[in-house]
Order: C-alpha cells, then structure tokens, then sequence
C-alpha cells in the first residue's frame, strides 16, 4: 500500500489501514523547533546554509524547509501568509534569521533582545532561544491582503500531496491568566455571556475561511492550555458550564461546513477534562503530555483512543528528548508508539516543540525511529 500524505492522515482519523502512521514537524505552533535548533540541525544533516525564516516570533520557531520535511518522511504542511516584508537579523554567531519586518529587536546592555510594538512588549536574555513577554502582533497587512496570501499559498500546499493544516489559534473559551480563572469561579454566568459573544464571533471567522479556502484544507486548530503539571486549571462542572457549549457549537459549525478536522491544543493534565472534548466533537488533542499527571499512554489510549486521535505524545521532551542518548531518545519512541500508535488514530510529534538546546542527534534519531516503528506497524491489522 502506497499512499499519499493527505491519504495517509485522512485514514488516521478514520482508524483505516495505513502504510505507516503519519510524522508532524511543523505543522502547528506546538509541533514545530526551535530556530536555533534548526539552524544545528540542518548543519547536522549536511543541509544546505540559509536564514532560517521564523514562523513564530515569540517562541522563536522555525518554519521548516522542504528538504527537512521530506528527510523525515513529514506528512502534515502548515497553512500561514508568510510574511508581507522580512528582515535579517543576527542575535549571536552568525546564523542569520529571516523575522518579519516589523519586528524591529533592540539590543540592550545586559545583552538581551526585546520587542516593543502596539503597547506589547517581549524579551530574550541574552543566550536565550525564545522572547517571555506579551503577544506582539507583527502582520500589518489588511485582512483582504491576509486572505489572497493564505489562498496563494493554500493552492500551492494542495499541489504537493501532503495534509494542509491550517494553523489560526481559534481561540477554546477558555484563559490560563488568574483574572480570567477568578471571575469563571466567582461570576460563571458573565463569563459564560462573553463566550457566547465571543462564540459569534468565532463562527463568523471561521465560516469566512470555509468559504475561502474550501478543501484545500484538512485541520483547523483550536488552542487552550487547560491543565499544568499536576491538575487541570478548572474543575469539570465548571469547564462544562462556561467553556465546553462554546467549543461543541464551534466543531458543530465546521464540522456540518467543511470536511475539516478540528485539532485541540491543550498542555498539562488534563484526563479529567478529556470526556468533554470528546463529546465536543474534537477529532484530535494534542500534545497529550504523557509526563503530565494521570496523562499515562496507555490509560488514555483504552479511554480515549477510540474517538481522539492521538497528536502528539511521541516522544517525551520534559524528560528525555533534551538530556538523554540517542539511543534512549529512539527507545522512548518505540516504546511511546508503541502505545499510541496502535490500532491507528496517531499522528507522530514529540510532546510540544522541539527546544533551542536539544542536540541533533537526538532529533535524528527521534524522527528516523518514528518512521522505523511506523512503518512495523503498518504489516500489523488495525
């Protein structure tokens, strides 16, 4: 069996046969690498030299070239505008990247980098390989302009046979910032009201980019961080009154409007919230943080495996990935697919991004034994 990337991820949803299980690298804001890490694994590889060009200012991600997608075997492609205007900068050494123009970093004395721009402001200390700060926006194009870039590129990434992702951080009704979390507690109702609007709003969006991109695209983001380390951020019976009605109202819509898939970005602990995201409707979670508490793989895979797809969870960054061996790296992976990969419904990407300091063997070895287990597995029925 021969099968195309869009083929390949279509049947992982579908819990279909497949020649191996799809590889992400990228294709989301939470899926991606560090640029600096980038930058040494393409030495790495023997890749050519060239600015890295930067997808995600604030975390400093790279947007990943052809040559490193098709080396490891990647099946997913992320749908942004690229930037209107670009400029070179160079933090340190001489690897330069390519960051939009309206960036514009400033040096400071102690070294470090920040980023003023709309009353927003981030930093990167010195030696550091990504900005702490708010939000900046740094697209200065009008939305007409935004969406013939994103139809553009939409068209070319359809032509390539791979799965189109379109990356628009919709937001899940729901906010990690302590005011937000105090006023769900103490006024679940005015809360609720503004998710509603907000809800509106939402809908309206997205069936603009329905109408617009048709499909040309396969997944949509949702993103909300409902859990940290040990818990999730807010209780269940809270989650359903103010959060979940809004997230099933938007897969609802997308669901009855496009053949998208809709994928939940969600960090921490969050097993006990996960009922809810299923009868949301939600197709896929990620990055199913299998270091966080209760997010043990095999638990979530009985529970939850039959109607989530796995996005994520391939390999454990938090604990491995950075500080151990190759060879560990690799064992971590079969071991983790293993898992998550069985009987389909999986996509392969490491827990979260890979970080700045992460050597390239491990990445190597990471990606290369993906596909190794992928491929296995794919002789074995579903």
């Amino acid at each position: 069996m021969q099968l195309t990337s869009r083929e390949r991820v279509r049947r992982a949803f579908e819990r279909e046969p497949t020649d191996r299980f799809p590889i992400d690298l990228g294709a989301h804001l939470s899926t991606g690498i560090s640029a600096f890490a980038y930058a040494e694994l393409r030495r790495h590889l023997g890749l050519a030299e060239k600015p890295i060009r930067i997808v995600d200012p604030v975390q400093f991600l790279a947007w990943i070239d052809d040559d490193v997608l098709e080396r490891f075997h990647c099946d997913v492609r992320i749908l942004r505008a690229p930037w209107r205007q670009t400029a070179s900068w160079t933090p340190r050494g001489s690897q330069a990247f390519e960051i939009p123009a309206t960036m514009q970093p400033i040096r400071q004395s102690d070294g470090s980098w920040v980023v003023e721009r709309s009353g927003q402001r981030m930093r990167m200390p010195a030696g550091g390989f990504f900005f702490d700060g708010t939000w900046p926006g740094f697209d200065d194009r009008s939305q007409a302009d935004v969406d013939a870039a994103l139809l553009r590129e939409a068209n070319r990434l359809r032509a390539s046979g791979a799965a189109v992702f379109l990356m628009q951080s919709v937001w899940a009704f729901f906010s990690d910032h302590p005011d937000w979390l105090m006023r769900a507690a103490d006024d679940p109702d005015a809360v609720a009201e503004e998710n509603a609007q907000r809800c509106d709003e939402a809908i309206a969006h997205i069936g603009r980019l329905i109408d617009l991109l048709g499909d040309r695209v396969d997944i949509i983001d949702m993103n909300a961080d409902l859990g940290a380390q040990k818990a999730p951020m807010i209780g269940p019976k809270l989650y359903q009154r103010v959060c979940f009605p809004f997230v099933k109202r938007v897969v609802d819509f997308i669901h009855a409007n496009s053949p998208w898939k809709v994928f939940m970005h969600s960090c921490g602990a969050i097993c006990p919230l996960m009922p809810y995201l299923t009868e949301a409707g939600i197709d896929a979670l990620n990055p199913v943080q299998i270091s966080a508490n209760g997010m043990d793989p095999q638990l979530l895979k009985q529970r939850f495996g039959g109607s989530l797809l796995f996005w994520g969870g391939g390999c454990d960054t938090q604990r491995i990935l950075g500080t151990a061996t190759p060879a560990e790296v690799r064992a971590n992976v079969r071991h983790l697919t293993g898992i998550l990969g069985a009987d389909g419904g999986f996509v392969f990407t490491p827990v979260h991004n890979v970080m700045g300091d992460v050597p390239p063997a491990n990445i190597v070895a990471m990606y290369d034994e993906a596909f190794a287990c992928g491929t296995e597995m794919a002789a074995q029925p579903i």
